[in-house]
């Protein structure tokens, strides 16, 4: 389990869902009770509208109490978050000790800022082992100064948990935690069926108190109170859905569409090796070179160890070039990109049962599949394709149980 790194965070995560418990505790009292036994049943007599009211009522409450389940246990149990590199993994036994000097933890700050510069940095390979992977301009990949490892595809750095997070949507103490990959279709289907409940709710108190001050003058304090806790949560709810929807149909998260205005994209495409550089883009060659054994004197050239011939049969070049600002790697259409993220069928669309498909993707051309823009890509900066190679083909992700295990060793 992956807590909030601030104790105010973690506080107010623990007590919002107990609010939550007490106002739909509330509620389900007034609709009920108040309202559908007390009310229609024994008061008007009206048999049928109380039956209507209690099954809408507790066939959306079900709903709605399930996916919500779903989404914490996941944010909870399987919350996305990257393995840490050794460096963080080693800062954090010391703090969790105490061992070490304090002003050398405090040295150490909460960072390392330099990439790893092994050439066999572990996890290194996950990426150059791929068609095409996020890199910075010298053609590596991203790296967390925080996590101290090399930064996946559409992960972000969560400020909250201290941890790089698989296409992190946004922290919500609603739910328990972060919602990212594992959890966001879950999210979008509590926030969901929250609004279908808070209507039935907002139908059945409106009706009630109309009634009631049309045959008797008075105010139903209950109802208006169920009324009005269904009308706020049932509004940000709805904004929430709403909100979430569109980012699924452009396959982005709130962290990407914050920027995807202003984001320019720097991508590792796989051409073939010896390709030189262009004026349009710059090459990088997998497997990096070694530097030889020994130290250098000041102002010497440090000498490089090259790959051996049959290393070379397997080494991989890359192009590193750029997107336009504002364009998508991973829009794949909208009817694609809700599928990614919701499912296959109207079931899984429906239920909170299946996770996402693109937490098990298979894509192997990169971490998560890519829509038209990357063979645009290759068009515009005229990359040539890769001999005996058929498009899609590559390696599969059984390449990435290694690397959680080569990260956490």
């Amino acid at each position: 389990m992956v807590s909030a790194r601030r104790a105010e965070t973690r506080w107010v995560t623990r007590i919002i869902p107990i609010i939550l418990a007490g106002c739909v505790g509330f509620v389900t009292f007034v609709v009920v009770k108040h309202i559908c036994l007390d009310y229609f049943r024994s008061g008007r007599h009206q048999s049928g509208t109380a039956i209507t009211f209690l099954v809408l009522y507790f066939l959306f409450f079900l709903l709605m109490i399930i996916s919500y389940l779903r989404v914490f246990v996941s944010i909870n149990t399987t919350p996305g978050v990257t393995p840490v590199g050794p460096g963080a993994a080693l800062r954090k036994a010391q703090e969790k000790t105490g061992s070490g000097h304090e002003k050398d933890l405090e040295a150490a700050a909460r960072y390392e800022p330099r990439p790893d510069g092994d050439p066999d940095s572990p996890g290194l390979e996950a990426f150059y082992s791929k068609d095409v992977f996020v890199c910075e301009t010298d053609g590596r990949p991203r790296w967390c100064s925080t996590c101290c490892n090399w930064k996946l595809d559409r992960v972000h750095h969560c400020s909250e948990l201290e941890r790089c997070v698989k296409k992190m949507d946004h922290y919500c103490p609603w739910v328990g935690g972060i919602v990212g990959e594992t959890s966001f279709k879950f999210f979008v289907q509590f926030t969901f069926y929250t609004v279908l409940y808070c209507v039935v709710v907002i139908v059945a108190s409106v009706l009630c108190f109309r009634l009631k001050l049309r045959d008797t003058a008075r105010v139903d304090g209950l109802a208006i109170g169920a009324l009005a806790l269904s009308a706020f949560f049932g509004l940000f709810a709805l904004t929430m859905t709403l909100t979430s929807t569109r980012y699924i149909l452009s396959n982005l998260t709130t962290v990407d569409y914050v920027k995807s205005k202003n984001v320019v994209h720097q991508l590792a495409m796989l051409v073939p090796r010896g390709t030189p550089p262009s004026q349009d883009f710059n090459v990088i060659t997998y497997p990096l070179p070694k530097p030889t054994s020994g130290s250098a004197l000041s102002g010497q050239t440090i000498a490089v160890e090259y790959p051996s011939p049959r290393d070379q049969l397997a080494t991989r070049t890359f192009a590193i070039v750029r997107t336009e600002m504002g364009e998508n790697p991973w829009d794949l259409g909208h009817y694609r990109n809700w599928k990614s993220v919701m499912g296959n069928n109207v079931l899984d669309w429906l239920l909170p049962i299946a996770e996402s498909p693109c937490v098990n993707s298979e894509s192997s051309e990169s971490f998560y599949e890519m829509g038209p823009l990357y063979h645009a890509l290759r068009t515009r900066f005229g990359l040539p394709e890769v001999p005996g190679r058929e498009a899609g083909a590559g390696p599969s992700r059984g390449w990435e149980r290694a690397w959680d295990g080569a990260s956490m060793a």
